[in-house]
């Protein structure tokens, strides 16, 4: 498997950086890291998300998409 780093998109204090994996089958996984913070106490959320898709940019628009929304709903206060 291959797997395609893409350009990182800074969402607020989160940085989303999508990736693409060419699976076995000849379709592509995508899946974003969101990092935050920085040197030691730096953390990193992994998605990885069930659709396949047929061609890598496909991929690669889902994966942004959907990091960007998760990054975007963690920077939303939190309702009690």
């Amino acid at each position: 498997m291959i797997t395609t780093h893409e350009t990182s998109i800074v969402v607020g204090k989160f940085l989303v950086s999508p990736l693409v994996t060419a699976t076995d089958s000849g379709r592509y996984a995508a899946s974003a890291v969101i990092r935050s913070g920085q040197g030691r106490a730096t953390h990193h959320r992994v998605l990885r998300f069930v659709p396949r898709f047929r061609s890598r940019d496909s991929a690669r628009r889902y994966a942004v998409d959907h990091g960007v929304a998760h990054a975007s709903a963690m920077l939303q206060p939190q309702e009690t």
